[in-house]
């Protein structure tokens, strides 16, 4: 079986990662099931720059195909923040989801709403020689001043979608793999990966 390995510690984003690749005909490996401890710094200026280094530093270092993400939220009231900044944007050493989301609704305090926002999701797939394919996936939305739902993680208690009535943090994992951003990349990136992970695998 073909090997596809997903190049992310976040708990979160495995979980929804190993659920949308569920039918792929492939084994999907992650970087503690190799005992792979490397770390990639995300200080580009684009999500694509962080995610091609993380997939291609994965890749090189395993020899494995590998899929790598970066993601963030854009606050429209905010100039387009977090954005790439989206796990690092509270002031706070070692913040947590909770700490980012006091932050982020701290900075729209003198804003109006409705607080337009979208979430951003761009894909890295690499080969060991350093291919590379990016694919990209939008979720819009608003951000709401208090949290609802128990479900996902980061800013999905605060991001509400109008169309269902619910934040993110208030679907089920299937409902969110439906309409996510990171759902929509993985899908544009569907057709690549079952051709480079057939038996005779294609070329990047």
């Amino acid at each position: 079986m073909s090997r596809l390995l997903i190049a992310t510690l976040n708990q979160g984003k495995l979980v929804e990662f190993k659920a949308l690749l569920c039918d792929l005909n492939a084994e999907l490996l992650t970087p503690k099931d190799l005992g792979i401890d490397l770390t990639v710094a995300e200080d580009g200026n684009t999500y694509a720059e962080n995610a091609y280094r993380k997939a291609s530093a994965f890749a090189a270092a395993t020899g494995i195909l590998t899929l790598a993400d970066d993601s963030g939220l854009e606050v429209t009231a905010l100039n387009g923040l977090p954005g790439i900044r989206s796990a690092r944007f509270a002031p706070i050493p070692a913040a947590s989801d909770s700490d980012r989301r006091k932050y982020l609704l701290s900075q729209l305090k003198d804003f109006e709403p409705p607080w337009q926002a979208k979430f951003v999701c761009v894909l890295a797939i690499s080969n060991p020689e350093g291919d590379l394919n990016l694919f990209r996936g939008e979720c819009q939305g608003e951000i709401i001043p208090a949290e609802k739902g128990h479900f996902g993680f980061g800013y999905d208690p605060i991001f509400f979608i109008p169309a269902l009535g619910k934040t993110i943090a208030e679907l089920t994992l299937e409902e969110k793999n439906q309409i996510s951003h990171r759902a929509r990349a993985i899908k544009a990136a569907v057709p690549l990966l079952l051709n480079l992970l057939s038996p005779v695998q294609g070329n990047m």
